[in-house]
């Protein structure tokens, strides 16, 4: 985690990496970007995604901002690039399973999100 943060927050000059919170990091995201929204009203699971992109010195960084029904707290993963794609084409069937399938392996990446294994 320590890795990709020091990367990520290298890359955002106005950023002190030490006093990086998750709330911070997910502010940061949506100062920085305008997100894609997918409802999921009929989830038991998930109530919406938003996807980020992030440029910055030629690199782009992908992000998913979930919350959860049960909590309807908002929990942030740093994703890989095809992440919105893959969610966009299989949220309808299932949030939940498309969430388990696109965004939950990324769960440990930034360490921002719950642990549910």
């Amino acid at each position: 985690m320590r890795l990709i943060a020091v990367l990520l927050f290298g890359c955002f000059s106005l950023i002190n990496v030490n006093a990086q919170s998750c709330s911070e990091l997910l502010e940061l995201v949506k100062s920085k970007s305008y997100g894609v929204t997918y409802y999921s009203y009929d989830s038991e699971a998930i109530s919406q995604v938003t996807f980020y992109e992030v440029s910055e010195n030629y690199e782009t960084y992908y992000f998913a901002v979930v919350r959860f029904t049960s909590s309807y707290k908002q929990y942030i993963y740093q994703v890989g690039s095809n992440t919105k794609f893959n969610y966009s084409l299989n949220y309808m069937d299932s949030a939940g399973k498309a969430f388990w399938n696109y965004i939950h392996p990324y769960n440990d990446v930034l360490g921002c999100a719950p642990n549910f294994d």
